[in-house]
Protein backbone atom coordinates (compact mmCIF):
# COMPACT_ATOMS: atom_id res chain seq x y z
CA UNK A 1 0.00 0.00 0.00
CA UNK A 2 1.23 3.49 -0.78
CA UNK A 3 1.05 4.73 2.83
CA UNK A 4 3.58 2.05 3.79
CA UNK A 5 6.26 3.23 1.35
CA UNK A 6 9.26 5.34 2.41
CA UNK A 7 9.53 8.92 1.19
CA UNK A 8 12.50 8.13 -1.07
CA UNK A 9 10.50 5.52 -2.98
CA UNK A 10 7.27 7.55 -3.05
CA UNK A 11 9.01 10.62 -4.44
CA UNK A 12 10.63 8.55 -7.18
CA UNK A 13 7.34 6.93 -8.18
CA UNK A 14 5.60 10.32 -8.30
CA UNK A 15 8.38 12.01 -10.30
CA UNK A 16 8.34 9.17 -12.83
CA UNK A 17 4.53 9.46 -12.90
CA UNK A 18 4.07 5.77 -12.07
CA UNK A 19 1.68 7.04 -9.40
CA UNK A 20 0.20 10.46 -8.85
CA UNK A 21 0.79 12.75 -5.90
CA UNK A 22 -2.96 12.70 -5.36
CA UNK A 23 -2.90 8.90 -5.01
CA UNK A 24 -0.07 9.10 -2.47
CA UNK A 25 -1.75 11.82 -0.45
CA UNK A 26 -5.16 10.16 -0.59
CA UNK A 27 -3.61 6.93 0.70
CA UNK A 28 -2.05 8.80 3.63
CA UNK A 29 -5.36 10.52 4.38
CA UNK A 30 -7.17 7.19 4.26
CA UNK A 31 -4.65 5.78 6.71
CA UNK A 32 -5.18 8.80 8.95
CA UNK A 33 -8.93 8.14 8.88
CA UNK A 34 -8.36 4.48 9.74
CA UNK A 35 -6.06 4.87 12.76
CA UNK A 36 -5.94 8.42 14.04
CA UNK A 37 -9.05 8.14 16.20
CA UNK A 38 -7.20 5.41 18.09
CA UNK A 39 -3.85 7.15 18.61
CA UNK A 40 -4.75 10.87 18.37
CA UNK A 41 -1.49 11.80 16.65
CA UNK A 42 -2.86 14.36 14.15
CA UNK A 43 -5.01 17.02 15.80
CA UNK A 44 -5.71 19.37 12.87
CA UNK A 45 -6.02 18.48 9.21
CA UNK A 46 -7.86 19.69 6.12
CA UNK A 47 -8.01 16.93 3.52
CA UNK A 48 -9.20 19.09 0.64
CA UNK A 49 -6.24 21.46 1.05
CA UNK A 50 -3.84 18.52 0.96
CA UNK A 51 -5.47 17.04 -2.16
CA UNK A 52 -5.40 20.42 -3.90
CA UNK A 53 -1.68 20.71 -3.13
CA UNK A 54 -1.15 17.21 -4.54
CA UNK A 55 -3.01 18.17 -7.71
CA UNK A 56 -0.67 21.13 -8.16
CA UNK A 57 2.32 18.76 -7.96
CA UNK A 58 0.76 16.48 -10.56
CA UNK A 59 0.04 19.42 -12.88
CA UNK A 60 3.64 20.60 -12.68
CA UNK A 61 4.86 17.12 -13.55
CA UNK A 62 2.54 16.94 -16.55
CA UNK A 63 3.90 20.30 -17.71
CA UNK A 64 7.52 19.22 -17.27
CA UNK A 65 8.09 21.57 -14.32
CA UNK A 66 10.27 21.20 -11.22
CA UNK A 67 8.60 19.63 -8.20
CA UNK A 68 11.42 19.22 -5.66
CA UNK A 69 13.04 16.27 -3.92
CA UNK A 70 9.93 15.53 -1.83
CA UNK A 71 7.60 15.59 -4.82
CA UNK A 72 4.13 14.79 -3.48
CA UNK A 73 5.38 13.07 -0.30
CA UNK A 74 2.82 13.32 2.54
CA UNK A 75 4.31 14.87 5.69
CA UNK A 76 3.08 16.20 9.02
CA UNK A 77 4.17 19.27 10.99
CA UNK A 78 4.02 19.90 14.72
CA UNK A 79 1.47 22.26 16.29
CA UNK A 80 4.19 24.53 17.69
CA UNK A 81 5.32 25.94 14.33
CA UNK A 82 3.56 28.52 12.19
CA UNK A 83 1.59 27.24 9.21
CA UNK A 84 -0.37 29.99 7.50
CA UNK A 85 -4.08 29.71 8.24
CA UNK A 86 -3.62 27.34 11.19
CA UNK A 87 -3.38 28.06 14.91
CA UNK A 88 0.08 27.75 16.45
CA UNK A 89 -1.36 26.28 19.63
CA UNK A 90 1.67 24.65 21.28
CA UNK A 91 -0.94 22.31 22.72
CA UNK A 92 -2.58 24.97 24.91
CA UNK A 93 -6.10 26.38 24.92
CA UNK A 94 -4.68 29.88 25.44
CA UNK A 95 -3.43 29.84 21.82
CA UNK A 96 -6.32 28.08 20.09
CA UNK A 97 -7.10 31.30 18.20
CA UNK A 98 -3.48 32.28 17.44
CA UNK A 99 -3.76 31.76 13.69
CA UNK A 100 -0.49 32.19 11.79
CA UNK A 101 -0.41 34.59 8.86
CA UNK A 102 2.84 33.24 7.44
CA UNK A 103 4.74 29.95 7.44
CA UNK A 104 7.66 29.09 9.66
CA UNK A 105 10.77 28.74 7.40
CA UNK A 106 10.85 24.98 8.00
CA UNK A 107 7.28 24.73 6.69
CA UNK A 108 8.17 26.86 3.66
CA UNK A 109 11.17 24.64 2.97
CA UNK A 110 9.08 21.47 3.06
CA UNK A 111 6.59 23.01 0.65
CA UNK A 112 9.36 24.25 -1.67
CA UNK A 113 10.69 20.70 -1.79
CA UNK A 114 7.29 19.50 -3.00
CA UNK A 115 6.04 17.91 0.24
CA UNK A 116 2.31 17.89 0.92
CA UNK A 117 1.35 18.66 4.50
CA UNK A 118 -1.50 16.37 5.51
CA UNK A 119 -1.88 17.39 9.14
CA UNK A 120 -0.55 18.94 12.32
CA UNK A 121 0.64 16.72 15.16
CA UNK A 122 0.05 16.82 18.89
CA UNK A 123 2.43 17.98 21.63
CA UNK A 124 2.24 18.32 25.41
CA UNK A 125 1.20 21.74 26.67
CA UNK A 126 4.06 24.21 26.14
CA UNK A 127 6.14 21.23 24.88
CA UNK A 128 7.29 20.65 28.47
CA UNK A 129 7.14 16.86 28.86
CA UNK A 130 8.46 13.56 27.50
CA UNK A 131 4.80 12.47 27.46
CA UNK A 132 2.11 13.86 25.15
CA UNK A 133 -1.24 15.08 26.44
CA UNK A 134 -2.94 18.43 26.91
CA UNK A 135 -6.33 19.98 27.69
CA UNK A 136 -6.84 21.19 24.13
CA UNK A 137 -6.44 17.97 22.14
CA UNK A 138 -6.16 15.16 24.67
CA UNK A 139 -3.66 12.32 24.82
CA UNK A 140 -1.54 10.79 22.06
CA UNK A 141 -0.92 7.04 22.31
CA UNK A 142 2.10 5.02 21.29
CA UNK A 143 1.08 2.86 18.30
CA UNK A 144 3.35 0.01 19.39
CA UNK A 145 1.97 -0.25 22.93
CA UNK A 146 -0.57 2.02 24.58
CA UNK A 147 1.02 1.36 27.97
CA UNK A 148 4.15 3.24 26.89
CA UNK A 149 4.64 6.95 26.36
CA UNK A 150 4.80 8.01 22.69
CA UNK A 151 7.47 10.41 23.90
CA UNK A 152 7.35 14.16 23.95
CA UNK A 153 7.25 16.79 23.00
CA UNK A 154 7.03 15.57 19.37
CA UNK A 155 4.92 12.62 20.49
CA UNK A 156 2.25 13.19 17.87
CA UNK A 157 4.90 13.35 15.15
CA UNK A 158 6.47 10.05 16.18
CA UNK A 159 3.12 8.30 16.61
CA UNK A 160 1.94 9.50 13.20
CA UNK A 161 4.95 8.31 11.24
CA UNK A 162 5.07 5.01 13.17
CA UNK A 163 1.45 4.31 12.25
CA UNK A 164 1.90 5.29 8.60
CA UNK A 165 0.29 8.73 8.71
CA UNK A 166 2.80 10.38 6.40
CA UNK A 167 6.27 9.24 5.42
CA UNK A 168 8.10 12.06 7.25
CA UNK A 169 7.18 14.01 10.36
CA UNK A 170 8.49 17.39 11.45
CA UNK A 171 9.48 17.74 15.09
CA UNK A 172 11.28 20.17 17.39
CA UNK A 173 13.91 19.44 20.04
CA UNK A 174 15.15 21.50 22.99
CA UNK A 175 15.64 18.63 25.46
CA UNK A 176 15.15 15.44 23.46
CA UNK A 177 11.79 16.23 21.88
CA UNK A 178 12.68 14.61 18.54
CA UNK A 179 15.06 11.94 19.77
CA UNK A 180 12.96 10.58 22.63
CA UNK A 181 9.64 10.19 20.73
CA UNK A 182 11.54 8.38 17.96
CA UNK A 183 13.08 6.10 20.60
CA UNK A 184 9.77 5.48 22.36
CA UNK A 185 7.88 4.69 19.15
CA UNK A 186 10.58 2.65 17.44
CA UNK A 187 11.42 4.94 14.52
CA UNK A 188 14.34 7.28 13.78
CA UNK A 189 14.73 10.96 14.61
CA UNK A 190 17.40 13.59 13.93
CA UNK A 191 18.13 16.62 16.05
CA UNK A 192 20.27 18.79 13.72
CA UNK A 193 23.03 21.16 14.79
CA UNK A 194 21.88 24.56 16.03
CA UNK A 195 21.66 26.74 12.91
CA UNK A 196 21.25 23.91 10.42
CA UNK A 197 17.47 24.21 9.87
CA UNK A 198 16.02 27.74 9.84
CA UNK A 199 13.03 28.41 12.07
CA UNK A 200 10.97 31.40 13.19
CA UNK A 201 7.41 31.83 14.44
CA UNK A 202 6.17 35.30 13.52
CA UNK A 203 2.98 34.64 15.51
CA UNK A 204 4.86 34.45 18.83
CA UNK A 205 7.20 36.73 20.79
CA UNK A 206 10.94 36.32 20.22
CA UNK A 207 12.27 33.35 22.18
CA UNK A 208 14.41 33.70 25.28
CA UNK A 209 18.13 33.10 24.79
CA UNK A 210 17.78 29.60 26.22
CA UNK A 211 15.26 28.78 23.51
CA UNK A 212 17.23 30.49 20.79
CA UNK A 213 20.42 28.51 21.40
CA UNK A 214 18.75 25.22 22.33
CA UNK A 215 15.70 24.61 20.17
CA UNK A 216 15.88 23.18 16.65
CA UNK A 217 13.54 21.65 14.06
CA UNK A 218 14.27 18.29 12.47
CA UNK A 219 12.75 15.15 10.90
CA UNK A 220 11.39 11.84 12.16
CA UNK A 221 11.00 8.94 9.73
CA UNK A 222 10.90 5.18 9.38
CA UNK A 223 14.23 4.98 7.50
CA UNK A 224 17.56 6.74 7.74
CA UNK A 225 17.42 7.45 4.00
CA UNK A 226 14.21 9.40 4.59
CA UNK A 227 15.87 11.39 7.38
CA UNK A 228 18.64 12.32 4.97
CA UNK A 229 16.13 13.40 2.32
CA UNK A 230 14.08 15.41 4.83
CA UNK A 231 17.11 17.15 6.32
CA UNK A 232 18.24 18.37 2.89
CA UNK A 233 14.78 19.80 2.28
CA UNK A 234 14.48 21.44 5.70
CA UNK A 235 17.96 22.97 5.78
CA UNK A 236 17.61 25.55 2.99
CA UNK A 237 18.55 28.99 4.29
CA UNK A 238 16.13 31.72 5.32
CA UNK A 239 17.06 35.23 6.45
CA UNK A 240 14.34 35.19 9.11
CA UNK A 241 16.55 32.96 11.25
CA UNK A 242 19.76 34.80 12.21
CA UNK A 243 21.15 31.58 13.72
CA UNK A 244 21.07 29.75 10.36
CA UNK A 245 24.52 28.74 9.07
CA UNK A 246 25.27 28.00 5.38
CA UNK A 247 27.24 24.86 6.24
CA UNK A 248 27.49 22.14 3.58
CA UNK A 249 25.40 19.04 4.18
CA UNK A 250 28.46 16.86 3.55
CA UNK A 251 31.70 17.63 5.36
CA UNK A 252 35.30 16.54 4.76
CA UNK A 253 36.07 12.84 4.66
CA UNK A 254 37.21 11.37 7.99
CA UNK A 255 38.28 7.96 9.20
CA UNK A 256 35.36 5.73 10.13
CA UNK A 257 36.26 5.61 13.79
CA UNK A 258 33.44 5.34 16.33
CA UNK A 259 33.37 5.43 20.10
CA UNK A 260 30.67 3.73 22.13
CA UNK A 261 29.89 4.46 25.77
CA UNK A 262 27.14 2.68 27.67
CA UNK A 263 27.30 4.82 30.82
CA UNK A 264 28.54 8.34 30.02
CA UNK A 265 29.20 10.40 33.15
CA UNK A 266 28.10 7.50 35.36
CA UNK A 267 24.64 7.17 33.80
CA UNK A 268 22.75 4.33 35.50
CA UNK A 269 22.03 2.53 32.26
CA UNK A 270 19.64 -0.43 32.20
CA UNK A 271 21.24 -3.68 30.96
CA UNK A 272 18.93 -3.83 27.93
CA UNK A 273 19.95 -0.33 26.89
CA UNK A 274 23.64 -1.06 27.44
CA UNK A 275 23.29 -4.16 25.28
CA UNK A 276 21.70 -2.08 22.50
CA UNK A 277 24.69 0.29 22.53
CA UNK A 278 27.18 -2.58 22.36
CA UNK A 279 25.12 -4.26 19.64
CA UNK A 280 25.25 -1.01 17.63
CA UNK A 281 29.03 -1.07 18.01
CA UNK A 282 29.14 -4.61 16.64
CA UNK A 283 26.97 -3.55 13.70
CA UNK A 284 29.36 -0.70 12.94
CA UNK A 285 32.34 -3.07 13.07
CA UNK A 286 30.56 -5.40 10.63
CA UNK A 287 30.12 -2.41 8.31
CA UNK A 288 33.86 -1.67 8.41
CA UNK A 289 34.05 0.94 11.18
CA UNK A 290 36.79 0.88 13.80
CA UNK A 291 35.00 0.87 17.16
CA UNK A 292 36.32 1.54 20.66
CA UNK A 293 34.33 1.22 23.87
CA UNK A 294 35.03 4.07 26.29
CA UNK A 295 34.26 4.29 30.00
CA UNK A 296 34.29 8.11 30.00
CA UNK A 297 33.43 10.95 27.66
CA UNK A 298 33.72 14.72 27.94
CA UNK A 299 31.18 16.14 30.43
CA UNK A 300 27.54 15.37 29.71
CA UNK A 301 25.85 15.60 33.11
CA UNK A 302 27.05 19.16 33.64
CA UNK A 303 25.83 20.12 30.17
CA UNK A 304 22.44 18.52 30.87
CA UNK A 305 22.09 20.40 34.15
CA UNK A 306 23.02 23.65 32.45
CA UNK A 307 20.47 23.07 29.69
CA UNK A 308 17.70 22.45 32.21
CA UNK A 309 18.60 25.71 33.94
CA UNK A 310 18.59 27.67 30.69
CA UNK A 311 15.26 26.22 29.56
CA UNK A 312 13.45 26.97 32.81
CA UNK A 313 15.23 29.90 34.47
CA UNK A 314 15.07 32.14 31.42
CA UNK A 315 11.44 33.31 31.50
CA UNK A 316 10.28 31.00 34.32
CA UNK A 317 7.87 33.45 35.95
CA UNK A 318 6.08 34.20 32.69
CA UNK A 319 5.85 30.53 31.73
CA UNK A 320 4.53 29.62 35.18
CA UNK A 321 1.87 32.33 34.98
CA UNK A 322 0.72 31.06 31.58
CA UNK A 323 0.71 27.45 32.79
CA UNK A 324 -1.41 28.41 35.78
CA UNK A 325 -3.87 30.14 33.47
CA UNK A 326 -3.90 27.06 31.24
CA UNK A 327 -4.35 24.68 34.16
CA UNK A 328 -2.48 21.81 32.53
CA UNK A 329 -1.50 19.36 35.28
CA UNK A 330 1.51 17.93 33.42
CA UNK A 331 3.05 21.31 32.67
CA UNK A 332 2.45 22.54 36.23
CA UNK A 333 4.06 19.38 37.61
CA UNK A 334 7.22 19.97 35.57
CA UNK A 335 7.42 23.63 36.55
CA UNK A 336 6.89 22.82 40.24
CA UNK A 337 9.73 20.31 40.24
CA UNK A 338 12.08 22.67 38.36
CA UNK A 339 11.18 25.75 40.44
CA UNK A 340 14.08 25.74 42.91
CA UNK A 341 16.81 25.35 40.26
CA UNK A 342 15.15 27.94 38.02
CA UNK A 343 14.87 30.56 40.75
CA UNK A 344 18.42 29.89 41.95
CA UNK A 345 19.84 31.13 38.65
CA UNK A 346 20.41 34.84 39.26
CA UNK A 347 22.05 37.11 36.70
CA UNK A 348 25.60 36.19 37.73
CA UNK A 349 24.84 32.46 37.67
CA UNK A 350 23.05 32.80 34.33
CA UNK A 351 26.17 34.43 32.90
CA UNK A 352 28.36 31.63 34.27
CA UNK A 353 26.16 28.99 32.60
CA UNK A 354 26.56 30.70 29.23
CA UNK A 355 30.30 31.18 29.68
CA UNK A 356 30.81 27.57 30.69
CA UNK A 357 29.16 26.44 27.44
CA UNK A 358 32.26 27.40 25.44
CA UNK A 359 34.54 25.39 27.72
CA UNK A 360 32.46 22.22 27.52
CA UNK A 361 31.85 22.51 23.80
CA UNK A 362 35.59 22.93 23.19
CA UNK A 363 36.20 19.61 24.96
CA UNK A 364 33.60 17.89 22.81
CA UNK A 365 34.96 19.34 19.58
CA UNK A 366 38.40 18.00 20.49
CA UNK A 367 36.81 14.62 21.17
CA UNK A 368 35.32 14.60 17.67
CA UNK A 369 38.74 15.24 16.17
CA UNK A 370 39.55 11.69 17.31
CA UNK A 371 36.21 9.98 16.72
CA UNK A 372 33.81 10.53 13.84
CA UNK A 373 30.84 9.61 16.02
CA UNK A 374 29.89 8.60 19.53
CA UNK A 375 27.20 5.98 20.11
CA UNK A 376 25.51 6.19 23.51
CA UNK A 377 22.07 5.71 25.09
CA UNK A 378 19.14 7.89 24.15
CA UNK A 379 17.89 7.32 27.70
CA UNK A 380 19.20 5.28 30.61
CA UNK A 381 15.94 3.30 30.52
CA UNK A 382 13.67 1.63 28.03
CA UNK A 383 10.68 3.80 27.05
CA UNK A 384 8.74 4.81 30.13
CA UNK A 385 5.32 3.71 31.25
CA UNK A 386 2.96 6.45 30.11
CA UNK A 387 2.73 9.42 32.50
CA UNK A 388 5.43 8.07 34.81
CA UNK A 389 6.45 11.66 35.58
CA UNK A 390 3.06 12.23 37.27
CA UNK A 391 3.52 9.38 39.79
CA UNK A 392 5.25 11.32 42.55
CA UNK A 393 8.57 12.99 43.32
CA UNK A 394 10.69 9.84 43.04
CA UNK A 395 9.21 8.94 39.66
CA UNK A 396 9.73 12.47 38.36
CA UNK A 397 13.37 12.45 39.48
CA UNK A 398 13.87 9.02 37.89
CA UNK A 399 12.63 10.31 34.53
CA UNK A 400 14.93 13.33 34.59
CA UNK A 401 17.98 11.29 35.61
CA UNK A 402 17.40 8.86 32.76
CA UNK A 403 17.10 11.62 30.16
CA UNK A 404 20.49 13.19 30.81
CA UNK A 405 21.96 12.15 27.39
CA UNK A 406 19.16 14.06 25.65
CA UNK A 407 19.36 17.24 27.71
CA UNK A 408 23.11 17.66 27.19
CA UNK A 409 23.21 18.01 23.41
CA UNK A 410 21.03 21.14 23.04
CA UNK A 411 23.28 23.01 25.46
CA UNK A 412 26.30 22.04 23.37
CA UNK A 413 24.58 22.68 20.02
CA UNK A 414 25.60 19.26 18.68
CA UNK A 415 23.61 16.97 16.36
CA UNK A 416 22.13 13.76 17.71
CA UNK A 417 20.29 10.96 15.90
CA UNK A 418 18.10 8.27 17.42
CA UNK A 419 18.38 4.95 15.61
CA UNK A 420 15.77 2.39 16.55
CA UNK A 421 17.46 -1.01 16.60
CA UNK A 422 14.90 -3.53 17.79
CA UNK A 423 12.05 -4.57 20.03
CA UNK A 424 11.98 -6.28 23.40
CA UNK A 425 8.51 -7.75 23.19
CA UNK A 426 6.61 -4.66 22.03
CA UNK A 427 8.98 -2.20 23.69
CA UNK A 428 11.35 -0.39 21.31
CA UNK A 429 15.05 0.00 22.01
CA UNK A 430 17.66 2.05 20.19
CA UNK A 431 20.74 4.21 20.47
CA UNK A 432 21.82 7.81 19.99
CA UNK A 433 24.54 8.73 17.49
CA UNK A 434 26.35 12.04 18.10
CA UNK A 435 28.95 13.91 16.08
CA UNK A 436 30.58 17.31 15.76
CA UNK A 437 28.83 20.49 14.69
CA UNK A 438 27.25 20.34 11.20
CA UNK A 439 28.33 16.71 10.81
CA UNK A 440 24.85 15.27 10.48
CA UNK A 441 26.33 13.43 7.50
CA UNK A 442 28.49 11.38 9.87
CA UNK A 443 25.53 10.68 12.16
CA UNK A 444 23.53 9.54 9.14
CA UNK A 445 26.34 7.37 7.78
CA UNK A 446 26.81 5.57 11.10
CA UNK A 447 23.06 5.27 11.61
CA UNK A 448 22.63 3.77 8.15
CA UNK A 449 25.25 1.14 8.97
CA UNK A 450 23.46 0.34 12.25
CA UNK A 451 20.04 0.24 10.57
CA UNK A 452 21.24 -2.20 7.91
CA UNK A 453 21.47 -4.97 10.53
CA UNK A 454 17.87 -4.52 11.60
CA UNK A 455 15.23 -2.11 12.86
CA UNK A 456 11.68 -2.62 14.16
CA UNK A 457 9.15 -3.27 11.40
CA UNK A 458 7.07 -0.21 10.57
CA UNK A 459 4.58 1.22 9.92
CA UNK A 460 2.43 -0.67 12.40
CA UNK A 461 -1.22 -1.00 13.28
CA UNK A 462 -1.94 0.47 16.72
CA UNK A 463 -1.61 -2.10 19.51
CA UNK A 464 -4.33 -1.45 22.04
CA UNK A 465 -3.86 -4.36 24.42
Amino acid sequence: MLWQLPATQLAGLIRSREISAREAVQAALDRLNDVNDTINAVVDHRPEEALTAADIIDARLRDGGEVGALAGVPVTVKVNVDQAGYATTEGVTLQRDLVAKTNNPVVDNLLKAGAVIIGRTNAPAFSLRWFTSNRLYGETRNPRDFRLTPGGSSGGAAAAVTAGIGAIAHGTDIAGSIRYPAYACGVHGLRPTLGRVPTFNASLPERTIGGQIGAVSGPLARSIADLRLALAAMAVGDVRDPWWVPAPLTGPSVNRRAAICVAPDGLNTQPEVAQAVRDAGTRLETAGWHVEELTTTPPLAEAADAQAKLVFADGYADLLARAEREGDAGALNVLAHRRSSALALDQAAFSRVLIRRATLLRQWLRFFETYAVLVMPVSAELPFENHLDMQGDDAFARVWRAQMPQLALPYLGLPGLTVSTGLLGRTPVGVQVVSGRYREDLCLAAAEAIETSGAPPSPVDPQTG
